[in-house]
Order: structure tokens, then C-alpha cells, then sequence
């Protein structure tokens, strides 16, 4: 699974196997937390992350919803900046 971006100790992916579903979604890991958030609306759809972690994802996410959208769609993953 190929990371997108590190930032706070979060570590962002994104699976490209046959068995991944839709909604466009990213998964986190933030030491023993995971969290998997949904690219279009920024909820997290299954996970246990904090909610500070949470938010910042969230951030993250919505400043880089074209982006994020655009590798899932494509399926051409490259790194995206972390959140300052």
C-alpha cells in the first residue's frame, strides 16, 4: 500500500487492490489507531483514530480532495506535501 504523505506521526495510504470499494477513501495509521476516511466528505467510515488526529486528517484531506480523488480515479499514487 503506498504512502501519500507523513505528518504528526500519521502515516496516509491508499490501497489499489481489486477487493477496494468505493467511496474514494484513505487509510491512516497513527501508532496502534487506524482510520479509514472518506475522500469526498472527510468522515471517518471505519477507525479508532483520536479526535485531534481526526481533524487534522480531515484538514489534510479537504486541502488535497482533488488530488487525493484524481490518484484514486487514475490509480497514479505520488506523495502529496504534509499539513504545517
Amino acid at each position: 500500500m503506498p504512502v501519500i504523505s507523513r505528518f504528526y506521526g500519521m502515516i496516509i495510504k491508499m490501497y489499489f487492490l481489486a477487493s477496494e470499494h468505493n467511496p474514494p477513501h484513505i487509510h491512516v495509521v497513527y501508532g496502534e489507531y487506524l482510520g479509514v476516511i472518506d475522500i469526498g466528505i472527510g468522515k471517518m467510515i471505519v477507525g479508532d483514530l483520536p479526535a485531534k488526529a481526526l481533524k487534522i486528517v480531515q484538514e489534510w484531506t479537504t486541502l488535497n480532495k482533488s488530488e487525493l480523488l484524481n490518484m484514486w480515479n487514475t490509480q497514479d499514487i505520488h506523495s502529496l506535501p504534509p499539513i504545517e
